[in-house]
């Protein structure tokens, strides 16, 4: 096999370095107690996606033929020993960070974690009748033999109960039987709120109330001890190149696939007796790598749910959504848009704006029609409501909705369904491409300017809350013709499209890329300044590595924000010494995309849909627009300004993947997310005149 490339560090332990910064937040001290029970809960969720997904893909790559694995760059059973190694460690981590911090914590604020082995006798009859009522008509045990093999749902706790012999364990037994129990949550919540008879808040997991209660479960058996298990299923639906026949019924029938597909990690307690665990591997027929050890509870990111109390310090203090000075005073938001260039920073920024322009457009007789892309859909979304009500008005719609946005397929699939209902057009993307670009056209009819919407994330409410993204509205010509390209594209009106000022993928984004990187590369050679500035949600594509590499030897000075997958290495002697990469990982999930190029002192300024990954630049519909107005590059700097000087969530990017914090030497401390809504607070409280509501959505609760 061909040796591995050193000059790029590998995609999935980079990954595993972004989920070890998202733990360093729950082991933080100065973040808030209940944020901390997020972040442990945000990391269990992540993990388990990556091994749904990436550790699945890596396992699959083992059943190739030998042959095929050497044309690899990586040798999949090394990889995978290197990532059960980092996920083993980070694991033991996750556990002392809950057991030893977390939990002491929440004690002293007077809510302890209780197992069945605490409970008072009070507590017992309390979760005694609890049980009866809730718990035990939804749980159907099942006994395990050789001859049957339960169907382990995919990602469900399961107890595997000891049943021993009424008479005595040892008495007719040498070996206990044992009993299979789902914990039923969902539709049951994971955690029980007692109260302490001191006055304190006692907490379960429901897996406790079950074995509290094994007596009642099992009459003919004494019940011994109960070991958790979970089962994580392979969710990989293999649709990229799914398009013939009736795609949506394909899908479908995938999803229900994904339920039952290979076995990716059992994970298991690792105080499960060696006797059990090899009943289990032959009962499921499960092999040697597919067991994880674990400890006593899984699917941990149900901490989100763990009770807080009421102290409002246990979390962040809420940063409500901001009126945007120009279009909270404007009657009209296309009047605001012809005005000039107007620029929405989420989640600092109400998102109420999006919808209230779709409603504007449904409302004005002038409009034509609008198009827009839809890649994750909200389950309540406002924005395919206004979709519903523009076309009962009598516009013309057309949604492009992509089936295949990894875990939102079955909404997806639900809202294409009720906007084909109401008289949406509907297309369910191109052969062969995902369609990842955030656009929206509205036209009009009258002659005056198209509007359109540029976005670096989804059209959906839900995520404008939590992540950090910019939405361009423009009525710019260069763009909006530009867009209207894009539509025709994926309408199958024209399939060779070209375009002026907006960067496409697969057509031109990775070529644009290119060359925009080598022109810094040339002023440095020139004696000039070469300069970039880069933010991304992940950094993997080779080609373009190489193309930074090359601008770093040629002088190029390049600062990156990375917030996930960054497989540059950054400060290698002779390859990359003039590059420089930090991440950061706060209250807010950092999703936003900007490009900005120095171009001998006349800069380009970008923004876009797509990372810096092969599928992003090749096998996706992705959009880079530019930014002509100087006001919103202004602001763009001043916020990338922030998040350079940030002393407090930024970490450091290097080969070691420790994730060390960047900290100020000296200076103020500086934390971008925060400091970012105090700039725009500012903004918003010179607001004069008073805002005029212009719809329904200025009174709703966000």
């Amino acid at each position: 096999m061909a040796g591995k490339d050193t000059r790029y560090l590998d995609r999935e332990l980079s990954w595993l370095a972004f989920n070890e910064r998202v733990l360093q937040e729950a082991a933080d001290v100065s973040v808030p107690l209940g944020e901390r029970l997020n972040f442990l809960a945000i990391f269990s969720s992540n993990l388990d996606e990556f091994f749904r997904v990436r550790v699945a893909s890596l396992r699959s790559l083992l059943r190739l033929r030998k042959k095929k694995v050497e044309r690899l760059d990586i040798d999949p059973a090394t990889l995978l020993a290197d990532i059960y190694r980092v996920v083993g460690a980070q694991q033991e981590r996750f556990g002392r960070i809950f057991r030893e911090d977390v939990l002491p914590a929440l004690a002293a604020r007077g809510i302890r974690l209780r197992t069945d082995a605490d409970l008072t006798p009070t507590q017992q009859r309390t979760v005694a009748a609890w049980f009866d009522e809730h718990v035990r008509p939804l749980i159907d045990p099942v006994l395990l033999d050789d001859d049957t093999q339960p169907f382990l749902q995919n990602r469900a706790i399961h107890l595997v109960v000891e049943l021993w012999p009424r008479e005595g364990r040892g008495v007719s037994a040498v070996a206990p039987d044992y009993a299979l129990v789902r914990v039923p949550s969902p539709p049951l919540p994971r955690f029980l709120s007692l109260d302490g008879d001191d006055g304190a808040r006692d907490v379960m997991f429901l897996d406790d109330v079950i074995r509290a209660n094994l007596s009642r479960l099992f009459d003919a058996h004494e019940a011994g001890e109960a070991y958790a298990i979970k089962l994580s299923r392979d969710a990989d639906l293999n649709l990229e190149d799914e398009f013939e026949g009736d795609r949506v019924a394909s899908i479908r029938k995938s999803l229900k696939k994904r339920e039952t597909g290979a076995p990716c990690r059992f994970l298991y307690d690792l105080q499960t007796p060696e006797l059990l665990a090899n009943v289990l591997c032959r009962i499921f027929e499960l092999e040697p790598e597919d067991l994880i050890a674990g400890g006593r509870y899984h699917n941990l990111h149900d901490l989100s749910e763990f009770p807080r109390g009421d102290d409002d310090t246990a979390m962040y203090s809420p940063l409500e959504p901001l009126p945007h000075p120009d279009l909270e005073t404007a009657t009209s938001l296309f009047d605001a848009i012809e005005e000039r260039d107007r620029l929405l920073h989420f989640p600092y920024h109400r998102f109420d704006y999006v919808i209230e322009l779709l409603e504007e457009a449904a409302a004005d007789p002038a409009v034509d029609a609008i198009s827009i892309t839809l890649y994750r859909v909200a389950r309540d979304s406002a924005v395919a409501e206004a979709l519903i009500r523009a076309a009962r008005a009598g516009k013309r719609v057309l949604a492009v909705v992509e089936l295949k946005a990894r875990f939102d397929e079955e909404s997806n699939l639900d809202w294409s369904e009720r906007l084909a209902q109401a008289g949406v057009r509907i297309i369910h993307g191109v052969r062969g491409l995902k369609v990842h670009a955030k656009l929206a056209l509205i036209t009009r009819r009258d002659g005056r300017a198209a509007i359109g919407y540029f976005g670096t994330g989804n059209f959906n409410e839900n995520t404008a809350r939590v992540y950090t993204d910019y939405a361009l509205l423009t009525a710019d010509l260069r763009l909006t013709a530009d867009a209207a390209r894009v539509f025709a594209f994926l309408a199958d009106e024209n399939d060779s499209p070209t375009f002026e000022h907006l960067l496409v993928a697969p057509f031109t984004l990775r070529d644009g890329l290119r060359d925009l990187i080598a022109a810094e590369a040339a002023a440095a050679k020139d004696g000039g300044t070469g300069r970039i500035l880069l933010k991304m949600n992940s950094l993997e594509d080779r080609r373009i590595i190489s193309r930074l590499y090359r601008a770093s030897q040629a002088g190029v000075s390049i600062d990156m924000i990375v917030r996930g997958i960054c497989c540059l290495e950054p400060g290698v002697s002779g390859v990359s010494d003039t590059i420089r990469i930090r991440s950061i990982v706060d209250r807010f999930l950092e999703h936003g995309r900007v490009f900005i190029f120095e171009n001998r002192g006349e800069p380009l300024f970008f923004l876009a849909s797509a990372d810096w990954m092969y599928r992003n630049l090749s096998r996706r519909v992705e959009v880079a627009f530019p930014i002509f107005d100087p006001d919103v590059r202004a602001d763009l700097e001043s916020f990338l300004g922030l998040q350079l000087a940030d002393s407090t969530k930024a970490r450091i990017i290097d080969r070691s993947q420790v994730n060390a914090y960047a900290r100020s030497n000296g200076g103020p401390a500086v934390r971008a997310q925060v400091e970012t809504y105090r700039l725009l607070a500012s903004r918003a409280a010179a607001l004069q005149p008073a805002p005029v509501p212009r719809s329904a959505h200025d009174d709703s609760p966000l």
